[in-house]
């Protein structure tokens, strides 16, 4: 019989559905070092939250364990690359926590707009001072909210049910989608600063979001802005808050999340119009009952049945299929990180159009793979092609495809669409070999391209000098150029597409002194995995 470890502490619910469930199981928190890597070896399956670090070490050298689930969502706690290459599945519980985090969201809006926590305080201090605590209503006031996905949805539809009038930033929520919440979308989050009272976000943290608001966004929004934190610790410029607040641009911040965690010590604490709570966005009875319970149906299943759901780090996808595949759900996958970087806007839909021997597979999963691709920056919770296309249809973005056997230059190829309020934007892959994706299409430029590492994608003039150019001021700032391909439209004299493959991400002043040469127009900077390396759940 399969035993089970609980690392953390877990509701008691968990912990009665797996007794009557005849599980065997042992609660052992906090562990760490070679006490948890010891401990680890003796069971099949563990369920933890966020105290115990599950890294490298703690996996090493285990060949009992078979599934980690988290109850919660966030896996930033476990390493999935280690997990993966001893063919452990990490699990996780993505909607538990939706409904308490957008509510202490709220919680923390209405505590900043009515002085709750100073008020009180000054009560306990014998004070009666109505007039040192005047707050302002919600109603007729805009509320900013950057990331629309399940959490951020739900804040809405409370600022409304308050009369606040919304605007939100998603590149991957569809207009319709949004239409039909009652948002007003924006292109970009800078769009929306001037116009806020208020601002909320629900977006990961990521190399994009890290100080998405800092000292140049709040010198564009309204004087008594306040801003509200239940996310990621590091969206919000922890400094620059503080410096807000000083100068009197910022009338409120509340912070759930900071960048540094545990944090008991913050030049923020104590400051007039700041509000802060220790990572309590999903500490309700609900919440923790809610993920404790689905976490133990999730181990549970898989170890009696070998169910796999909400997995993190591999595929539900049998493993024959996924070999079979694995090429092709590699470059579709990287064309979804691809677009997901280079377009802007708001997206709408998208369509993929497969040509040649791919059509004789499983298309389904690998535009699944594509999606995968697409949101992986955008979301929260971890994507993979189990959960990719109705991550999709959830934001209303629709995936149309269109295949046919017949061969173009390549033996296969997929090419996809993207559209955006914006515009359209076109790329293709081929796959050279088994494992080797290829760029063969941006908009109606044909070249060929390495779909990995960093790329520099830049729209020029199709005169002499360009691509010396170009290698010249790179060159100045320290920025080797391993790869380089350029792609022409038409004939010779027109349009030109220049994509680079370089050995490092340049810089900002290499970027704008390349963009400022009479005859580039564009250029964009994209991140793609190095060669070889594969997402999470197309490891196992």
């Amino acid at each position: 019989m399969p035993r089970i470890i609980v690392l953390d502490t877990l509701a008691r619910e968990g912990l009665d559905q797996l007794a009557a469930a005849g599980i065997d199981f042992d609660v052992r928190t906090g562990l760490k070092g070679a006490e948890l890597r010891e401990a680890l070896t003796e069971y099949e399956g563990a369920i933890c939250r966020s105290g115990v670090k599950l890294d490298a070490a703690a996996l090493q050298g285990n060949r009992r364990l078979r599934a980690i689930v988290r109850a919660g969502v966030g896996t930033d706690n476990i390493d999935k690359s280690a997990a993966t290459r001893q063919g452990i599945v990490v699990m996780n519980t993505p909607a538990g926590n939706t409904l308490s985090t957008a509510e202490h969201t709220f919680a923390l809006l209405l505590a900043l707009s009515r002085n709750i926590a100073p008020a009180y305080q000054s009560l306990q201090e014998g004070r009666w001072e109505r007039n040192a605590y005047m707050g302002t209503q919600l109603a007729d006031k805009t509320l900013g909210i950057v990331g629309l996905g399940r959490i951020g949805q739900e804040v809405a539809k409370r600022a409304q049910a308050f009369g606040m009038r919304v605007v939100g930033f998603d590149p991957f929520l569809s207009p319709e989608r949004a239409s039909d919440l009652g948002i007003r979308l924006v292109s970009k989050v800078d769009q929306m600063l001037p116009d806020v009272d208020y601002l909320t976000v629900h977006t990961p943290l990521t190399d994009e979001t890290r100080h998405l608001i800092s000292g140049p966004q709040l010198a564009v929004m309204r004087p008594g802005v306040r801003l509200i934190n239940c996310a990621r610790g590091g969206i919000y410029d922890e400094v620059a808050l503080l410096e807000g607040l000083e100068k009197g641009q910022v009338a409120g911040v509340a912070l759930d999340v900071f960048e540094t965690e545990p944090c008991t010590q913050s030049p923020l604490f104590g400051k007039l119009g700041v509000l802060c709570t220790p990572h309590l966005g999903a500490s309700t009875e609900e919440a923790q009952t809610q993920v404790a319970v689905e976490a133990v149906g999730l181990l549970v299943n898989f170890l009696r049945t070998g169910e796999i759901r909400h997995a993190v780090n591999m595929s539900a996808v049998d493993p024959q299929t996924l070999q079979a595949l694995r090429g092709y759900l590699d470059a579709a996958h990287r064309l979804g990180l691809l677009l997901a970087q280079w377009h802007s806007g708001n997206t709408i839909g998208c369509h993929i159009s497969y040509r040649g021997e791919v059509t004789s597979r499983d298309t389904h999963l690998i535009t699944s793979a594509f999606a995968a691709g697409f949101l992986q920056q955008a979301m929260a919770a971890d994507v993979n092609i189990v959960n990719a296309q109705l991550l999709m249809q959830e934001r209303g973005i629709e995936i149309s495809v269109d295949s046919s056997p017949e061969k173009s230059t390549f033996s296969s190829s997929l090419t996809v669409e993207v559209k955006s309020d914006r515009a359209r934007y076109v790329a293709g892959a081929t796959l050279f070999g088994q494992d080797m994706p290829r760029l063969i299409r941006l908009q109606d430029y044909r070249l060929e391209a390495y779909l990995d590492g960093v790329l520099f994608i830049f729209t020029h003039d199709d005169v002499p000098g360009i691509i010396g150019a170009v290698g010249t001021i790179f060159g100045a700032h320290k920025v080797n150029i391993a790869q380089m391909t350029v792609g022409r439209a038409g004939p010779a004299g027109s349009g030109a597409v220049g994509v680079l493959n370089l050995d490092s991400r340049p810089t900002a002043a290499a970027l704008e002194e390349v963009l400022r040469h009479p005859h580039i127009h564009s250029g964009h900077v994209i991140v793609l995995p190095p060669f070889g390396q594969l997402a999470p759940w197309l490891q196992a």
